[in-house]
């Protein structure tokens, strides 16, 4: 009996050794999964040199737009290109000022865009990412056509739905949400009858070690990795987006031959998103007051959050629709008809593109 299952250890390491020599050096690194992780271990730059890119390993900034017509724009000065079907999306490689780009439309609302950004980031070396596209306006103090670059972006519909305003104990004391794996948001009051904001969890390669809510019964960890509120945009990125008010101005916005006002590139506070479309004023002024929120859209915070999870600089422009759940107003109806915020959106992504560009690499 002993014999045989030395005889059996013995074919199976052959046949192993075997197969590595064959394939050869790198294989035996990488391409023999049967290798146990200590082998594996052997070198340290194993993980690196191995990055997972499912279609294609060139860095490229990534960029993600919400509508076809900008897209369309950025693909009309693309050079080189190369378009892959993945997954029913297409994903289009080229050169934009230069600089090596992957372009792709997020689709509309936030699962569709977190769905994309994962794709993307699966299938290619994207080593940062640029979102750009059209947001309602949460702060009256900006006009249809300003162009909003957030800090930081946060979805307000990961709430906890109370009874009342009191604040909840659900785990036994007040403000633990803890044995349910949740966290309020800390110094935000509830909206309406009970509705509290509240932070979600997000898991990385960096934080995943790190012990996110404890147990105040068990003094376990049950939740690893982060609890946030918000994901904020790249410091660099968002330095080099504010030098664009320098160096570009945006196309003018006229409701009449006589009447024409040039939008502004705004360095905002918080950008929020939501799958519930926001046409309600006094859950915008809400959001406003409590969570200092200057535009509102339905993809960004989840591509934001996705880009976190992955380790990917991100940022996002938003040229401003409307004030959301305000009354009609004839500026946007000349907005949309005119295609200034497609162009003006394009434009900026162009003009960032090339300021960014000894970065990409």
């Amino acid at each position: 009996m002993r014999h045989s299952i030395i005889s059996r250890d013995f074919i199976q390491t052959f046949k192993k050794t075997a197969l590595c020599v064959t394939l050869g050096f790198a294989a035996l690194m990488t391409g023999c999964a049967s290798l146990s992780s200590h082998e594996l271990a052997t070198s340290s730059t194993v993980s690196k040199a191995n990055k997972h890119c499912l279609t294609e390993c060139s860095p490229r900034l990534g960029i993600m737009a919400a509508f076809g017509q900008e897209a369309e724009l950025l693909l009309a000065q693309m050079q080189d290109k190369s378009t892959v079907l993945i997954n029913g999306k297409s994903f289009t490689t080229g050169t934009l000022r230069g600089v090596p780009v992957v372009l792709v439309l997020s689709g509309i609302s936030m699962s569709n865009a977190v769905m994309t950004s994962q794709l993307l980031f699966d299938h290619y070396n994207v080593r940062q990412l640029v979102f750009s596209g059209i947001a309602g306006g949460t702060n009256s103090q900006y006009h249809v056509g300003d162009v909003v670059v957030a800090q930081s972006w946060l979805a307000p519909n990961e709430v906890y739905y109370a009874n009342s305003t009191a604040v909840p104990a659900p785990c036994g004391k007040e403000n633990d949400l803890t044995c349910l794996g949740l966290k309020l948001m800390p110094d935000v009051p509830p909206y309406a009858d009970g509705i509290f904001l509240r932070e979600t969890n997000v898991l990385n390669a960096k934080n995943s070690q790190q012990e996110a809510l404890i147990d105040t019964y068990s003094g376990k960890a049950i939740v690893h990795g982060e609890m946030r509120s918000d994901y904020p945009v790249d410091p660099q990125m968002l330095v080099v987006a504010n030098g664009l008010k320098a160096t570009t101005t945006l196309e003018p916005i006229c409701t009449s031959p006589t009447s024409c006002r040039t939008p502004n590139l705004v360095m905002g506070r918080r950008g929020i998103s939501s799958g519930a479309f926001l046409a309600n004023a006094k859950y915008r002024d809400y959001l406003e007051k409590n969570v200092q929120a200057d535009c509102v859209d339905m993809e960004t915070a989840g591509v934001a959050h996705v880009a976190y999870a992955n380790q990917i600089p991100f940022i996002a422009f938003r040229s401003l629709s409307d004030l959301a759940g305000a009354d009609a107003n004839p500026d946007v109806g000349a907005f949309f008809a005119s295609g200034v915020a497609q162009r003006n959106s394009a434009k900026l992504t162009m003009a960032f593109v090339e300021a960014w560009a000894p970065n990409v690499k």
